[in-house]
C-alpha cells in the first residue's frame, strides 16, 4: 500500500513532537524527519548519537511510520552523518538534491558521479539514497533524471519523484513519471500554481489547491504498483501559526487519500 507521510519541515517553526503530534491528527501513516541545515532540524546529524532515541520514540508514541528524512545536501561528510542517523533511528530513505546548476558545463557529470559514489555509501549503511530532478540544478528534468539512472545502477540508489519541480520545468508530471518509475523510491508531493520558478506560497502547496493534475500523477504511480512512501513536502510556512500550518497537511491528506482511494490503492 502507498504510505502518505509529511515531511516534518512543514511544521519547522515548532519542535518535533509537535510535529509528529499534528502529521498524526491529520490522519497519516508516516513522517519524513527533517535534517535540512539552516532550514529545519528536528535531527541534528551532529548530534544524531545523543538524539536518535528520542526521535525513534517520538514516532512510536505517534505510531507514524518511520518513512524518509531529508538533507538535502549531499556532500560526503554530511551524508556520512546523515546516513549513520538514518540507520539508528530505522530511517529507510534518505533524500537530497542534485546540486550543481542547470546547463552548466560538466554539472550533470559532476553530480551523476557524486550520486554513484554516495549511493554506495548508503549502501554501506544499510539505507537508500534518493534524490529528486529539482529546478534550476544539473539533474532537474526527465531527460538528466534517465541520465541518471542509465549511469547509477547501485540497488541502494532510487529517484525521488517531486512532481511540482517537474511541472515548473514544463513537463507533464504522470507522463514524467512513466519514464522513471521503475526507479521510483520514495515521492515528493505537493501542488503549485503557475509555473514560476519557486513554488509560491505554503497554503498554495497543499494538495488540491494548485494547477497540478495530481489524480494523473498518482494513477501512473498506482498502475506501476508503485507501494513505497509519498510525502507531502511543504516550504515557508515558517511564519504561519500552528492551525493554519496544520491545515495545510490535513487538506493534503484528504485530498490525496480520497485520490487514492478512487484508485483502489486505499
Amino acid at each position: 500500500m502507498i504510505q502518505l507521510g509529511v515531511n516534518s519541515v512543514l511544521f519547522g517553526a515548532f519542535d518535533f513532537d509537535t510535529a509528529c503530534r499534528m502529521v498524526k491528527a491529520s490522519g497519516y501513516d508516516g513522517i519524513e524527519v527533517s535534517a535540512i541545515q539552516g532550514m529545519c532540524e528536528h535531527y541534528v546529524l551532529e548530534d544524531w548519537k545523543n538524539q536518535a532515541e528520542a526521535v525513534k520514540a517520538t514516532m512510536a508514541k505517534y505510531e507514524l511510520k518511520p518513512l524518509s528524512m531529508e538533507v538535502a545536501a549531499n556532500d560526503e561528510a554530511r551524508l556520512e552523518l546523515a546516513f549513520s542517523a538514518a540507520a539508528a533511528a530505522g530511517i529507510p530513505v534518505v533524500n537530497v538534491g542534485p546540486g550543481g546548476a542547470s546547463g552548466a558545463e560538466g554539472a550533470i557529470e559532476a553530480s551523476i558521479e557524486n550520486l554513484k559514489a554516495r549511493a554506495a555509501q548508503a549502501e554501506s549503511h544499510g539505507v537508500t539514497l534518493c534524490c529528486k530532478a529539482h529546478v534550476g540544478a544539473a539533474i532537474w528534468n526527465t531527460p538528466t533524471t534517465l541520465q541518471a539512472m542509465a549511469a547509477i545502477d547501485s540497488p541502494a540508489f532510487g529517484v525521488d519523484m517531486d512532481p511540482s519541480h517537474i511541472w515548473r520545468g514544463n513537463e507533464d508530471p504522470a507522463e514524467a513519471l512513466k519514464q522513471v518509475v521503475s526507479r521510483v523510491k520514495h515521492v515528493h508531493i505537493r501542488d503549485c500554481k503557475g509555473r514560476q520558478q519557486n513554488p509560491g506560497i505554503a497554503p498554495l502547496q497543499a494538495c488540491g489547491r494548485g494547477d497540478i493534475d495530481l489524480l494523473s500523477y498518482l494513477k501512473v504511480m498506482v498502475e506501476a504498483k508503485y507501494d513505497g512512501p509519498v510525502c507531502l513536502e511543504v516550504i515557508g510556512a515558517g511564519t504561519l501559526p500552528l492551525e493554519e500550518v496544520t491545515v495545510i497537511a490535513a487538506e493534503s491528506y484528504g485530498y490525496l487519500n480520497a485520490l487514492l482511494k478512487s484508485l483502489g490503492a486505499r
